[in-house]
């Protein structure tokens, strides 16, 4: 097995900015894709949008700890690089799509081969101490929010030339990343540290039981799960919600997606580690809470483009939020079990987005609608602001440590 070398750990960096690229590319057509096959009007397109996002959420929440046990069990290389083969027939699927099912069947296989993210952060793990694995998450945020820079943009100026242009160029990003992938990355889980694939770790009950392991794990387990559920509001609606609020073009949608990841990325990329040393995780999860909501809030409120480019700056620093409480999770669990944690958080991301996206596409929808006591687009930001007033809650009340089961204070009972 050779050691991970430069390529291998730059892959593994390009294969999250590439796979944001792809993903980003999409973001500002699907709202006209959706009405063209569907033949339904923006409220409508909404609703199947987020029966889409439900169908890739679902897989997800089935299949992501299959895929953090198999990284446990076979290594990193050969699930990394599924996962990523597995985004390209997705947007090919999407791509070509006629009807409705085509695209379905698109996100069920996205979903069922599972994100890169999660064995992307399990390679990191295995390859960075303890008390340097926030920097890393935050620099894998960086490579989030740096393909969330290139792909929208790409994606809007795509867009006039057809809703399905950006899908074919997605398709290629991600066959050209697999590539890439299959020529520079080694293993870095050696075979004495794997353990044998399990069914009981790996359904996605099982996987929650991770986090229960450690007494102080299950509140954190909560706030991020919150977290994911709040922010799923983006994905779900930022396209419809611009195009319903103020008109925006393609071009436009895709302009603000690229301001936030410009933010996102200088953020996470540039301040975490420092920012985590200077205040550490816990102060950091916190600031990343209130900035989350206070942004909520203002979107909602905001009158014009203008205001909304200045939210989108002051939204970057929310980006410290998960590098800091996935480092707090991750000094919990030991070498052999890091896939296994992150497939967890895979899953509570999973049913997270997959019960946020229906909600809040199914509530931007009803209201909507002529017969909706109020007509606006809105009312989803204030109900994001106020799920993550929840898990600040929350996690304020909660001690500064998760301890083993059975430390000081014995097992949960």
């Amino acid at each position: 097995m050779r050691p991970p070398g430069k390529h291998a750990v730059a892959f593994v960096f390009v294969t999250v900015f590439l796979d944001m690229v792809g993903f980003g590319l999409v973001m500002p057509v699907l709202p006209k894709l959706i009405e063209n096959v569907s033949g339904r009007d923006l409220a409508g397109a909404s609703l199947l949008a987020g029966w889409l996002f439900f169908a890739y959420g679902g897989m997800q929440f089935l299949f992501g700890p299959v895929i953090g046990n198999l990284s446990d069990a076979y290594g990193r290389r050969p699930v990394l690089l599924l996962s990523v083969a597995g985004l390209a027939v997705d947007y090919l699927f999407t791509a070509f799509a006629p009807t409705m099912i085509w695209l379905f069947v698109g996100r069920i296989i996205a979903g069922l081969c599972g994100a890169s993210y999660t064995t992307a952060n399990a390679y990191l793990a295995d390859i960075t101490t303890p008390e340097n694995r926030a920097k890393a998450f935050g620099l894998m945020g960086a490579a989030f929010g740096l393909g969330f820079i290139i792909g929208p943009a790409i994606g809007g100026l795509l867009g006039e030339f057809g809703p399905r242009v950006p899908f074919f160029v997605a398709a290629g990003v991600s066959g050209l990343n697999f590539v890439y992938g299959y020529l520079v990355l080694p293993e870095t889980l050696p075979r004495e540290q794997r353990r044998p694939f399990s069914l009981a770790r790996s359904n996605p009950v099982g996987a929650f039981k991770v986090f229960a392991k450690y007494r102080g794990m299950i509140p954190l387990f909560a706030v991020m799960f919150i977290y994911f559920l709040a922010t799923s509001v983006y994905p779900a609606i930022w396209a419809f919600w611009g195009i319903a609020r103020f008109g925006w073009s393609e071009a436009t949608i895709g302009l603000t997606l690229a301001a936030y990841g410009l933010t996102s990325a200088i953020v996470q990329g540039g301040l975490t580690g420092p920012v985590v040393k200077w205040i550490g995780e816990r102060k950091a999860v916190v600031f990343g809470l209130l900035t989350a909501g206070l942004v909520s809030v203002g979107y909602g409120l905001a009158p014009g483009l203008i205001t909304v480019l200045v939210l989108l700056v002051i939204h970057g620093p929310e980006g410290i939020f998960y590098p800091a409480l996935t480092a707090l999770m991750s000094k919990e669990a030991p070498a052999d079990a890091q896939g296994e944690l992150q497939g967890g958080i895979a899953s509570m991301q999973s049913i997270g987005m997959l019960l946020g996206t229906v909600m809040f596409t199914q509530v931007f929808g009803y209201f909507m609608q002529p017969t909706a006591p109020i007509i606006s687009p809105n009312v989803v930001f204030y109900l994001a602001a106020g799920l993550i007033g929840v898990g600040l809650g929350i996690f304020l009340m909660q001690r500064s440590s998760p301890r083993p089961m059975g430390e000081r204070e014995g097992p949960i009972a």
